[in-house]
């Protein structure tokens, strides 16, 4: 169509001889609602800081679209039965429909969350990722979050507000995510902190490693073999059980700064954790 041949003209061009570029336009930001092989805060969240915990179950929360397109982008490595007790390739989308925008969707995420429970009962918890349509909408997660929980004799079910307009890239939606982490994970902990585990003065944390290819795995080994204790991997072959036993490490190792600098941040600040 001519006015998208117009807006897309900058982005394509001939390379000539001898010229050291093409002159083609790059790194703009995304134009909310047009898919592009640049994320928006919805990958950011899903794709990248939440995804690859193995042993809960993530939701793309709104139209199925953003659910398949979040599906097979990454190979986050591992260990686990898939559809048992791991869940990372599996996609759980409320596949939204034009009724459910107009009505609202709190009653259809509720029957997601209790049809996850029966058929994937050795889940560990539960995370609402939310597409454009639910902050559109106004669709209270929170509160379907809560009552859920409580419901489930205190299940982790996670609420993360992630829409995808919120951020014109990955990058808000990975500082929503760790908020998330924050505000749902951690300030839930009992007042100790109580991981169940006897802490060494050697414990340290792999912070921003996906396991893309198995680096996260390696990364670990030589720790290891270091003397060191890795307690947890965020989040590539990670488990909710990890994420809560982090406030108790003596040491993050930062691998991506750029997703996981705040939750590092809040950890140094609060727990004392350099």
């Amino acid at each position: 169509p001519e006015k998208t041949a117009k807006r897309r003209a900058k982005h394509l061009n001939v390379h000539q001889a001898g010229k050291s570029d093409c002159g083609v336009k790059s790194n703009i930001k995304s134009i909310p609602g047009v898919m592009t092989i640049r994320g928006c805060a919805y990958a950011g969240s899903k794709g990248v800081v939440w995804g690859p915990i193995k042993d809960m179950v993530h939701i793309s929360h709104g139209p199925v679209g953003c659910g398949q397109y979040s599906w097979g982008s990454r190979r986050n490595y591992y260990v686990g039965t898939t559809g048992i007790d791991s869940f990372v390739t599996l996609q759980f989308t409320s596949d939204f429909q034009e009724k459910d925008i107009v009505f609202g969707g709190d009653k259809k995420l509720v029957k997601v969350l209790d049809e996850i429970q029966e058929l994937f009962p050795l889940n560990n918890g539960i995370t609402i990722q939310s597409e454009c349509p639910i902050g559109l909408i106004g669709d209270d997660i929170e509160a379907v979050s809560r009552t859920k929980s409580k419901e489930y004799g205190g299940k982790t079910i996670v609420p993360v507000r992630c829409e995808g307009f919120r951020g014109v890239s990955q990058s808000l939606g990975h500082h929503i995510a760790n908020d998330a982490v924050r505000d749902w994970i951690f300030d839930k902990l009992e007042p100790d902190g109580a991981p169940k585990f006897e802490p060494t003065p050697y414990d340290v944390a792999i912070i921003g490693d996906y396991n893309i290819g198995g680096d996260a795995w390696s990364s670990r080994i030589l720790l290891e073999e270091m003397g060191l204790r890795v307690i947890a991997q965020w989040s590539g072959d990670g488990s909710l059980a990890e994420l809560e036993a982090t406030p108790k490490a003596k040491l993050n190792l930062l691998h991506c700064y750029r997703s996981m600098n705040y939750i590092s941040r809040h950890m140094e600040e609060k727990f004392g954790i350099p």
